[in-house]
């Protein structure tokens, strides 16, 4: 399991590399288009929406994976680490959970509905269900992190 979390650790890493780099190119050619061409492309405000929601939920997933999200842990400090370990294996199971229903579920719905519905976006005419995917998959991400780290905290040595 350590080797495919790895693994999946360095492809979700050069996916959001990828996707920085081209919202930074995208915006930069808006700018370029404004100020020296002057005229505006009209995809150019759309793919820089979208790609930043790909960027802020994917990387929410794999920020979640590495332990490195913001968390107030003022309380869990105070804890014996016996009483740690449980309490962190019970949160990684309800991030399961609330991955499950909310993201994998919930976000499968919205996918389907907007694929079902063929809205498209208005400048790209990219359908949405496409740009939703996100979702989904990183619903599943944070499900699949959340048994790596039950598994980590559980045996985990203290």
């Amino acid at each position: 399991m350590e080797k495919l979390y790895k693994n999946i650790n360095r492809i979700i890493e050069f996916v959001l590399i990828m996707i920085f780099a081209l919202l930074v190119v995208d915006v930069l050619w808006q700018v370029f288009g404004r100020y020296v061409l002057n005229q505006s492309f009209s995809f150019t405000e759309e793919f820089a929406r979208f790609a930043l929601i790909w960027l802020s939920i994917l990387g929410a997933a794999y920020l979640n994976g590495k332990r490195e999200h913001l968390s107030m842990d003022f309380l869990l400090q105070k804890l014996s680490p016996d009483r740690l370990k449980v309490r962190m294996q019970i949160i990684e199971l309800l991030m399961f959970i609330f991955a499950l229903v909310v993201m994998v579920i919930g976000g499968g719905n919205l996918v389907y509905t907007t694929l079902y519905l063929g809205q498209v976006s208005a400048a790209m005419s990219v359908s949405l269900g496409y740009v939703y995917t996100i979702i989904p998959i990183s619903g599943l991400l944070i499900m699949f992190y959340s048994l790596y780290n039950i598994k980590y905290y559980k045996n985990l040595k203290i």
